[in-house]
């Protein structure tokens, strides 16, 4: 066994750990005083049906015995909704401005998300959006084509189109087995189409589809003053070709996640989980893959951040065993509506699926959809 599949699964095993421990002594790990609401406030009557047209029909009733010689001045102002009361003084709301002090970006996603989690018109977005119409590469990998004898063997340019979609659906109403976690589905899609390849009918060179299931829970360890939380998960990945073409792996993954105002740092450990090797090169069944995690690592960790009015990331990973790896740079910045502008900078191995084991490097410039976090 490598020494760095060693130190992946203990990662994976402390991190386990952890959470188990909370389990047991929820008192000592989740900050009882803060509460997230739940996804089950997000429901929404549809218009027409429920206790909604019920409570309106009730309205228009009550409308109707009004007797005709009440003041209507009385009437307006009994209509009026008075304020709510709010002491401020009170530990109850000092502890919300404290959250409100101390709550960093991801909190404040995590309270959007759940204001909407089960709204039927609204979509969550899960990892970032975005689409870049012009994304450069410095090394078009064609090697693969012309060992498959793939008509995109000719033709390709080093000018592509890449988007990203990535969607999320929270499972839990309520807390499962700790306070404010969620149990989610997710699939994220990631495309590099060949749009300026006129001679070749402007293909999809690359599609990666990621479908995954995934467990969150936020902790009371926080040091400098930040939030902690903790993420296990299983997920697949591929890119859904044919033999001589078909890239995939599974593999289980935790992910540590640390939070203080505007500053998001992760370390996220994996475990590939094991394929049995094929028999022959054209076995549809087998790995097709084996020495992804030589190019992909066993890892990776990242760092996010924001001003008024950019952000900035960056994403590392890598194998330190043979040296290969790969990092990811973005930064967004205001660009019109709610739309942000965007550019991205990779370097190394495994820019898609197809080129785990292909060097290059890239640069892309288009739009965020969402937030980089």
């Amino acid at each position: 066994m490598s020494l760095n599949r060693t130190y992946s699964r203990l990662l994976l095993l402390c991190s386990i750990c952890l959470l188990l421990g909370g389990c047991a002594s929820i008192e000592r790990v989740q900050d009882r005083s803060a509460d997230l609401p739940d996804a089950a406030d997000s429901k929404r009557e549809l218009p027409g049906t429920g206790e909604g047209v019920r409570d309106e029909v009730r309205s228009d009733e009550a409308d109707t015995d009004t007797p005709a010689d009440t003041d209507t001045s009385a009437g307006r102002d009994a209509e009026q909704p008075s304020a709510p009361d709010i002491d401020l003084s009170s530990d109850r709301n000092s502890a919300l401005l404290d959250d409100e002090k101390t709550g960093g970006a991801v909190s404040e996603r995590v309270k959007e998300e759940r204001a909407d989690a089960f709204n039927p018109y609204v979509l969550t977005a899960h990892k970032h959006n975005f689409i870049l119409p012009v994304s450069y590469t410095t090394g078009i990998n064609e090697a693969i084509y012309r060992e498959n004898d793939v008509p995109l063997r000719e033709g390709l340019q080093p000018a592509e189109v890449k988007f990203q979609i990535s969607l999320k659906s929270q499972l839990n109403e309520a807390d499962l087995f700790l306070k404010d976690d969620s149990l989610s589905l997710g699939i994220t899609l990631e495309a590099w189409w060949q749009l300026y390849s006129s001679d070749l009918s402007s293909p999809f060179r690359e599609t990666n589809y990621q479908p995954e299931i995934f467990y969150m829970v936020p902790l009371l360890w926080g040091p400098f003053g930040g939030n902690t939380a903790v993420v296990l998960g299983l997920e697949h990945q591929s890119n859904g070709q044919v033999q001589g073409l078909s890239r995939s792996w599974n593999r289980l993954y935790t992910t540590l996640i640390y939070e203080r105002g505007p500053l998001v740092a992760s370390i996220r450990p994996w475990y590939r989980l094991p394929e049995k090797s094929k028999e022959t090169p054209d076995d549809p069944e087998g790995d097709d893959n084996p020495d992804i995690l030589d190019f992909m690592g066993h890892g990776e960790m990242g760092v996010s951040w924001r001003d008024s009015k950019n952000e900035y990331a960056i994403r590392l990973r890598g194998n330190s065993s043979t040296g290969k790896g790969a990092v990811t740079i973005g930064w967004t910045f205001p660009f019109f509506a709610k739309f942000r502008g965007f550019v991205q900078y990779f370097s190394g191995y495994g820019d898609s699926l197809i080129d785990y084991d292909h060097y290059q490097q890239r640069l892309g410039v288009g739009v965020a959809l969402t937030n980089l976090f």
